[in-house]
């Protein structure tokens, strides 16, 4: 182990990540990404438009098709997010746009869906993130486009002039991206053994206060398909379990249009489940304190952090697979594995459900989480009794840097034309 100096480049890139990537949203961020977009271009236009007009690219109409927004009981689709974003949302809530919807706004974007005043168009051959919505008010006009990230963006027009244009495709605090090319999980674990733990403090224990507590709002009533409370009834609530159950029960209510916010990861709120959960509820297992606690969680996140940015926040690769992988690690460093073994943790999970496959947000998202979390279990367990799939075997490669780039070109290249076709299917 090699200590990270604070004032490093390693160091604050990996401090930013953590910033930049771990915020609370409300509901799926896809959804919500559409209504920040409309409730931006609200403020825009200074009032409520006649028209409105939502152009986005497949992955978001693949993600928003089957998951509810929140506040509204049981309504789904870009339709509904667009006009409730204008109806209601707060645009400088970023993805917590949603947070203050009132039921007489429920009741508006109701009784305008009706109407068809919003339409829906689908961009093509654009980066899989991307949404521009238009609203029209008699002469007036407004536009806004989000891109690549789910608050960034990019494009603000009134009346057709231009008055805001961003060509950094990133939306982090410092407004520069960070370089994530020379990220490793050789360099993730020396970070998360050397940073201070005041650096982190903050952003963690949001991250735990507000994970723990949708998943526990699962558990307690009846969302989507109930597979976290599944797990729990029919396999006991063993550790093995209950890491599987609560990301699970938190996805149960996240999809099903739950209120409460999540702590995202890479873009997701299933992933910011996944990645922490897990370590969350083996770290109150174990009885570890809470400085060993932070440390796992800063190792899980950017773990799941750096296999993410090789495929991209949205394509056809189900994004619990990098998460689980994330928390496989920091359950590996709470029962202080070496860094060989977390490697081979990550190794024996890719090697096992990279294929599973990312088609929209929905219920059942929560058993996609479920079963990657198993294979994170199965993947140390594995690692600890000596056990590791080897280079060639698949797509498992000389080591864990190299396995991880063959998953990116898997999700980001490979899986090019799954999803395209994931969208047909859905759509028919």
């Amino acid at each position: 182990m090699k200590i990270i100096d604070k004032h490093s480049k390693s160091y604050t890139l990996y401090l930013s990540l953590l910033k930049e990537e771990l915020v609370p949203a409300l509901g799926c961020t896809e959804p919500i990404a559409i209504a920040l977009a409309s409730a931006k271009a609200r403020d825009v236009l200074g009032e409520f438009p006649d028209e409105i007009t939502a152009l986005c690219s497949g992955n978001i109409i693949k993600n928003v098709k089957g998951v509810i927004v929140p506040g509204t009981g049981n309504m789904r689709g870009i339709e509904t997010s667009a006009i409730l974003g204008a109806a209601g949302g707060n645009s400088e809530k970023q993805l917590e746009v949603l947070s203050n919807i009132k039921p007489e706004h429920v009741k508006k974007t109701r009784e305008l869906i009706k109407t068809n005043m919003c339409k829906v168009k689908v961009i093509q051959g654009t980066s899989n993130l991307n949404i521009i919505i238009e609203m029209k008010k008699g002469i007036n006009s407004s536009l806004v486009e989000i891109k690549n990230k789910h608050t960034n963006i990019v494009r603000i027009e009134k009346n057709g002039k231009l008055i805001f244009q961003n060509d950094i495709e990133s939306d982090s605090p410092s407004g520069e991206k960070a370089d994530r090319t020379h990220m490793s999980i050789e360099d993730i674990y020396d970070f998360a053994n050397t940073v201070e733990i005041n650096d982190v403090k903050d952003i963690l224990d949001r991250q735990i206060e507000y994970n723990t507590r949708i998943a526990e709002e699962g558990f307690k009533n009846s969302y989507g398909a109930n597979v976290g409370t599944t797990l729990v009834k029919c396999y006991g609530n063993d550790i093995k379990t209950i890491a599987k159950a609560y990301p699970a029960a938190g996805s149960d209510a996240r999809m099903s249009g739950c209120i409460l916010p999540v702590v995202i990861n890479s873009g997701s709120g299933n992933q910011g489940m996944t990645v922490s959960l897990p370590i969350i509820k083996y770290a109150q297992h174990l009885g570890v304190t809470d400085e060993k606690l932070y440390r796992a969680l800063v190792l899980g996140n950017l773990t799941a952090i750096h296999q993410k940015t090789g495929i991209g926040n949205l394509s056809a690769y189900c994004g619990a697979v990098s998460a689980a992988c994330g928390s496989g690690a920091g359950i590996a460093y709470l029962h202080d594995e070496s860094l060989d073994i977390i490697n081979k943790t990550i190794v024996n999970t890719l090697g096992n459900v990279s294929g599973i496959v990312c088609d929209g947000a929905k219920p059942s998202c929560a058993a996609k989480i479920a079963s990657s979390v198993d294979a994170a279990l199965l993947g140390y367990n594995m690692a600890v009794n000596g056990q590791v799939f080897h280079s060639g075997e698949g797509l498992v490669k000389d080591n864990v840097e190299e396995t991880i780039k063959s998953i990116g070109r898997l999700g980001r290249n490979g899986m090019k034309e799954t999803d395209v076709e994931i969208l047909r299917i859905m759509v028919e």
